[in-house]
């Protein structure tokens, strides 16, 4: 069900990218998601809405990427517990735009590449009748630990997406927020995490879930996790840009 009108030109709007671990796995055991809300994850239909893979906005409840990271099984995330912990610090309603695939390597998010335009396209829908995008989170890197070559790249390839989303939303600043890895794919995983960590543009801050509660793959991080990291995402989003 789509929300008024009168809200969007208050909205703060958030972009939540990369793959799996921002769309969220927590809970998900065997294709099935246990539907375990933590109360940090509660909905909260006046202040914190999601535009859906419509394009139209509902309140935001988990899992967030269910209707966008479609092709996977999706759970908990970080993005409803940042909500939650910076709702009381903004003014107006939150719009959180999730935009994050599952096992998607960052070349697969490079402009022109149909990741990359969705997101973008979602991006601009998500201020075509007022607000303000205030932050990219992203959490992506593991299928980028397989490969020396996709390693040894990364820092070159997320500092042209930042570059490229912040030209083509017309947001030269727009501050991003990005997780340094705490699993991957491959052997190569702390090529990517001093890649990541190394990100020399203004506005970007990096937050470590190294140390993260992962699941029993090795891979994905908890509910309670993913909690903690929607907190550490909010500490760095209040202290740097709040």
């Amino acid at each position: 069900m789509g929300l008024s009108s009168s809200t969007q030109n208050k909205r703060q709007i958030f972009i939540l990218s990369g793959q799996s671990n921002m769309a969220g796995r927590g809970g998900v055991k065997n294709h099935r998601w246990d539907h375990i809300v933590p109360d940090d994850c509660k909905p909260d239909p006046t202040t914190i809405h999601r535009l859906t893979a419509n394009l139209t906005w509902e309140t935001a409840q988990e899992p967030l990427h269910a209707d966008i990271d479609k092709n996977k099984t999706c759970g908990v995330g970080p993005g409803m517990s940042f909500a939650n912990a910076v709702k009381d610090y903004i003014a107006g309603v939150i719009g959180l735009v999730p935009c994050a695939i599952g096992g998607t390597a960052i070349k697969k998010w490079a402009k022109g590449e149909k990741l990359y335009e969705d997101m973008v396209r979602r991006a601009r829908s998500a201020v075509s009748n007022g607000g303000e995008i205030k932050a990219l989170l992203w959490y992506q890197g593991e299928s980028d630990t397989s490969s020396k070559t996709s390693a040894q790249s990364y820092k070159s390839n997320m500092e042209n997406l930042i570059r490229n989303v912040r030209a083509d939303l017309g947001l030269p600043a727009l501050p991003v927020i990005q997780v340094a890895i705490a699993s991957g794919e491959g052997k190569y995983i702390e090529v990517v995490r001093e890649a990541q960590k190394a990100i020399d543009l203004p506005n970007v801050v990096c937050v470590d879930a190294k140390g993260l509660e992962l699941k029993e793959d090795h891979l994905h991080l908890t509910t309670t996790a993913q909690v903690q990291l929607g907190h550490m995402l909010a500490d760095a989003y209040l202290a740097h840009f709040g």
